[in-house]
């Protein structure tokens, strides 16, 4: 029996009822069954970063679940024109030893707005290049005027963003099938 391919999300908020959540709940639905997607929890665990500080338990957390996945999706929404700093201090944690270095990656960002947070989206890019992860020009997508996207129900029902997603999923399966096939 083949090993299931793990992915993990990571949303930028930090808020139980974000958007952004709720669209890596969403992807859950896009992933074939031999998938085994989490969606990791415990962002508000992680202490600032600084060099000389020794990792606490929320930072080993987050960098092991980043270590076992086989790729990543992060959705984030956009604050000042930028990704918020609890997501980049998280990533800062793991400038040092690696962790993400090769990993496959999917960028997603939403936003109420027109514009789809691409601020926060092209600056998260930025991170995941200095990061050294695998990616192509199709790991990215932005969702712009989420709040429209969503009935009462709370669901992401947009037939449009869906098919985005989708094709998130399948772009990031093919780069981490790539890696396994070449590594």
């Amino acid at each position: 029996m083949m090993k299931p391919i793990r992915i993990i999300g990571i949303s930028g908020s930090l808020r139980s009822d974000s958007t952004n959540t709720l669209v890596l709940k969403t992807l859950a639905k896009c992933f074939p069954e031999n998938v085994d997607y989490q969606i990791f929890d415990g962002l508000d665990k992680i202490p600032h970063f600084s060099p000389g500080l020794s990792e606490n338990e929320g930072v080993i957390k987050f960098k092991t679940a980043i270590q076992n996945a086989d790729g990543i999706v992060i959705c984030t929404p956009e604050y000042a024109f930028g990704i918020p700093g609890t997501l980049k201090n998280a990533l800062d944690w793991t400038v040092a030893t690696g962790d993400l270095n090769e990993k496959p990656v999917a960028a997603i960002s939403s936003s109420p707005l027109n514009t789809g947070g691409d601020k926060a989206l092209a600056a998260l890019l930025l991170t995941l290049t200095a990061l050294g992860t695998k990616k192509n020009q199709q790991s990215a997508y932005s969702i712009p005027n989420v709040n429209l996207k969503i009935n009462a129900l709370k669901q992401l029902d947009d037939e449009l963003t869906q098919t985005g997603l989708q094709a998130q999923c399948d772009n990031l399966l093919e780069i981490i099938g790539n890696g396994k096939l070449n590594g």
